[in-house]
């Protein structure tokens, strides 16, 4: 891993952000690649998405839209031990997720006049579930469930077609799609399934969705982007990030075993250390160097951490770590500090924040509760991760009787003659004029 070295220098907030380790030239590589595979997909269907499963997963002939006993047969024979943690992942992810509902308030303005604030779940939502490096079957809980607690009627599943499985789903994910009675799952990956999940597909009764949610590498978030404004997506969650805030009493071991955690995910996966204390960003190497090498994903480790997207970043004090970590504002963020409860609402950009060195990245990945689709590439700043909220469209319902709109009625005749619109003016007082008189 690189270092940099931001000691002994006054930074704005521009040049913070200029100093965060980012892979830029890879995001904008498959921003336009992504853009050219969703429209193929819109364009010519299904034939597109064998072209692209052929190519991208090697697979052919396959059913894209996965049978009803296929599912069933996944869910009979998936190991006991992953059905009860999964199980229990869907009980916990629930729990958390119930939390975000909002239940409706209503507020009196003034006599006869009542404003309804509620939530209404979309009708049709659709999850993409990666299935290339890892079939990540954490991901079908994280996504499903929220969208279940939010009330969404219909939840449709994409995923990669596996070689190894004969072009099917990974039996994993289909059955934890079982699990949660989902049975309308298509084999399809990447860029492409955003797209068909987006525009639907008419040869394989595929109807649009009206959200799109769910992680993947860059293109899949790129594909995302380039479907927004078509639906509703989550926010772009690519390539993995962590990024850990330690100072000189934080384990080196736990930190090291934490960054190969997450590098393991993807060569583009960004891991970043930040800390005070150069003593330990020596030891964290050392053992970074120690246990990458004996890691079962070595290769895409050394990739991931020689990358420009990740680094130990050498700060001065907290407050500069404090400062870059809100500026990075990464997907996930560990705190091994001293303190660390005391000090978490200090640091107000991160898709989640895990506190403490007991509480690492692999927690929230599967059993934490918390959900672990969330934003990266910097827009932890603005976007939140998914939740039911992601599900959930908020609307005002008005209601005002006759006496309450008199009270009104002269303030709305000025502002629409303010604006030069006087139809809207004449459109109330139509409410107080005798209609034989028009």
């Amino acid at each position: 891993m690189r270092t940099i070295d931001l000691r002994g220098r006054e930074l704005s907030p521009s040049d913070m952000l200029a100093a965060v380790p980012r892979a830029a030239q890879a995001r904008a590589e498959a921003l336009d690649t992504a853009a050219r595979i969703v429209e193929d997909v819109r364009n010519r269907g299904e034939q597109a998405l064998r072209e692209q499963a052929d190519r991208f997963d090697r697979v052919s002939g396959h059913e894209i839209r996965v049978p009803k006993e296929h599912i069933a047969e996944a869910l009979a024979t998936v190991d006991s031990g992953v059905r009860a943690a999964l199980e229990e992942a869907i009980r916990r992810v629930r729990l958390a997720s119930a939390a975000q509902v909002p239940e409706p308030r209503t507020t009196e303005i003034g006599p006869g006049a009542v404003i309804t604030q509620r939530w209404q779940p979309v009708a049709r939502a659709g999850v993409y579930i990666p299935g290339g490096k890892a079939p990540l079957s954490s991901s079908v809980v994280m996504n499903v469930v929220p969208a279940q607690v939010a009330g969404v009627t219909v939840v449709a599943l994409a995923s990669p077609p596996q070689a190894a499985f004969g072009g099917r789903v990974h039996p994993t994910i289909l059955a934890a799609a079982g699990l949660l009675g989902i049975d309308e799952v298509y084999a399809i990956g990447g860029a492409g399934a955003i797209g068909a999940l987006a525009y639907g597909v008419e040869e394989l009764g595929l109807d649009p969705v009206d959200v799109v949610s769910g992680p993947g590498n860059n293109y899949v978030a790129s594909a995302k982007r380039a479907v927004a404004g078509v639906v509703g997506t989550d926010s772009e969650a690519g390539a993995t990030e962590i990024l850990i805030v330690a100072d000189a009493s934080a384990d080196p071991r736990l930190i090291a075993a934490d960054l190969i955690s997450q590098a393991e995910h993807d060569e583009q996966a960004s891991a970043v250390l930040v800390t005070d204390s150069p003593e330990l960003a020596e030891r964290v190497a050392t053992e970074i160097s120690e246990r990458a090498a004996r890691t079962r994903h070595a290769e895409r480790v050394a990739v991931s951490l020689a990358g420009e997207q990740s680094a130990i970043v050498l700060v001065d004090d907290r407050a500069m770590a404090t400062a870059f970590s809100n500026a990075y504002a990464p997907e996930h963020l560990e705190l091994h500090i001293e303190g660390a409860e005391e000090v978490a609402s200090a640091f107000t950009s991160a898709g989640a924040v895990f506190v403490g060195d007991q509480t690492p990245v692999s927690l929230g990945d599967y059993m934490a509760g918390s959900n672990h689709v969330l934003p990266t590439g910097g827009q932890a700043r603005y976007a939140p991760g998914l939740g039911a909220y992601t599900f959930l469209r908020p609307q005002q319902v008005i209601r005002y009787d006759h006496a309450a709109l008199a009270q009104v009625r002269s303030g709305v005749v000025s502002l629409a003659a303010a604006e030069v619109l006087p139809a809207h003016g004449e459109a109330v007082e139509a409410r107080f004029t005798d209609p034989s008189s028009d």
